[in-house]
């Protein structure tokens, strides 16, 4: 298997993935404190999130009612988490190395559940990079000079008084419901991942910003696999190195050369 070239200037913003397993009880305070001990070396912060809301709707009545929090483990510099949801476990980082580091934290993750409240087999692999590509443009059309135009093409778009396009964005998808990827991409403005989120970032300045999304996906056909690595290490590098490769569809090489490979 090739070794993926490391960009300097990377554009990646968040990392995520999710694990997705046969629904469990909702881990209890105990395993919690277990699931701490284990990580403790590299995820020390104990940062729960809600696992969401429930809605009751009656004759008189809308009732609402918050679900039990779900124990989440966080790096002491807060750009790392792994999270343990009754029906997945998720590892998010907005500080992206390489991929054997986010590989060795989701065994990390494997191995604590398993070993305190495991999940009886895998559903679902996915490994999802949000990119914010940020460079020189002045009008929408420039986006061209750095992103796919198979991507851009709607700037050449115009009204009947010749106005073109300020803004698209879209939806592909690739493969099937079992392989695949998944892409959203436009030019919007801000950010995509809130730098006020409870992960930091690096926070460049507001303005605007070419949304690159991939979201690589395995699902078992037949069978469902036990919860174990030995099953799940391969899909993942799979999973990755496919939105890896998409990526380098996505950018020209002014881009390639000017940004991702620019001196620092």
């Amino acid at each position: 298997m090739g070794t993926p070239q490391i960009y300097p200037n990377p554009p990646l913003v968040l990392a995520v993935i999710e694990l997705r397993h046969d629904t469990t009880p909702t881990i209890s305070e105990p395993d919690q404190a277990a699931l701490k001990s284990f990580l403790s070396e590299t995820f020390p912060l104990s940062r729960p999130v809600q696992a969401g809301m429930s809605v009751t709707i009656t004759s008189t009545d809308v009732q609402k009612s918050e679900t039990p929090t779900c124990p989440r483990f966080m790096s002491r510099d807060n750009t790392a988490s792994i999270t343990f949801r009754p029906e997945a476990i998720v590892v998010e980082t907005t500080r992206y190395v390489r991929r054997s580091v986010l590989k060795e934290r989701l065994r990390q993750a494997i191995e604590a559940r398993q070993k305190v409240a495991g999940a009886g087999g895998m559903t679902r692999l996915g490994v999802r990079y949000i990119n914010e590509v940020r460079a020189s443009t002045e009008t929408p059309a420039d986006w061209s000079q750095w992103i796919s135009p198979t991507l851009t093409s709607s700037s050449a778009l115009t009204l009947g008084d010749g106005q073109p396009a300020q803004m698209w964005q879209g939806l592909a998808t690739f493969g099937n419901e079992r392989e695949g990827l998944v892409l959203r991409h436009g030019n919007l403005e801000g950010y995509a991942v809130n730098p006020a989120g409870d992960l930091r970032r690096p926070t460049p300045p507001p303005g605007p910003f070419y949304l690159l999304d991939l979201d690589s996906y395995w699902s078992p056909d037949g069978d469902t696999p036990p919860l174990e690595w030995q099953h799940i290490e391969s899909r993942y590098d799979d999973a990755a190195l496919l939105a890896y490769n998409f990526f380098q569809q996505l950018v020209t090489d002014k881009y390639r050369q000017e940004v991702l490979l620019r001196d620092q």
